[in-house]
């Protein structure tokens, strides 16, 4: 009569959590906080705060500008005719209002 061995079960054990840390280490790469799909997120919402940004900085270069154009150093007598025109409400002794 031939004995039957009984397969050890601790190469499947290692083989179970070996397996099972790879999957853990695989998905943290990818869904995890620092994976790929967050880094993606992070990348889109750069992107959209650079371009903020630049439409920012134009403002505040044409309001520099602006200011510069209206103050007691450098006037612009159109730019000062327009704002008087659109503030106060202003019109010229030859203009026709029409409402």
């Amino acid at each position: 009569m031939r004995q039957r061995s009984i397969p050890s079960v601790g190469p499947l054990a290692v083989t179970f959590v070996s397996l099972t840390l790879a999957a853990y280490f695989i998905f943290s790469a990818i869904q995890g906080d620092y994976g790929i799909l967050r880094r993606a997120a992070y990348q889109a919402e750069a992107d959209e705060l650079q371009q903020k940004l630049s439409t920012v900085q134009r403002s505040i270069s044409q309001l520099e500008n602006k200011t510069l154009r209206l103050s007691d150093h450098y006037l612009d007598l159109d730019l000062l005719d327009q704002q008087a025109r659109d503030v106060l409400g202003f019109i010229r002794p030859d203009e026709i209002v029409i409402q």
